[in-house]
């Protein structure tokens, strides 16, 4: 599965950088700088292609003010996935090019009962990157 298209069937919500950046609070050299860290992930897509970041690598963020923890999720900081940085690694030492790693990322992974990113953003990380792991 190499095309954007059928990137697109697994990810199905994306961000563009400006996206992202409006989500995190910070400017868009800090985002391509975040993509350089191998903090987040993306690819080209679209007509023009845009660098594009599947919306599920970024989750609700911590309440500024704790002492207000009523506020409603969707008011609160949005913040990248803490566990995605350490898979992307261990993806990039398997040689995964982008691509490939969203691919990985958001197809059902048999030994995890649900795609690994789901698991991530439910904190199992230490069984995604043992996963991640064994295709070395």
């Amino acid at each position: 599965m190499s095309s954007t298209s059928d990137l697109d069937l697994l990810v199905g919500s994306w961000l563009t950088v400006p996206d992202v950046a409006e989500m995190l609070g910070v400017d868009a050299g800090r985002v391509r700088r975040l993509l350089q860290e191998r903090r987040l992930v993306a690819v080209r897509r679209g007509s023009p292609p845009v660098l594009s970041v599947p919306s599920d690598c970024l989750v609700p963020g911590h309440l500024a003010n704790p002492a207000a923890p009523d506020v409603p999720s969707e008011d609160r900081p949005w913040a990248v996935l803490a566990s995605l940085q350490g898979t992307l690694t261990v993806l990039d030492d398997d040689g995964f090019s982008d691509e490939e790693a969203i691919e990985w990322l958001f197809t059902e992974e048999e030994s995890l009962g649900v795609a690994p990113i789901v698991a991530l953003r439910a904190g199992r990380k230490t069984e995604v990157r043992r996963v991640a792991q064994a295709l070395l």
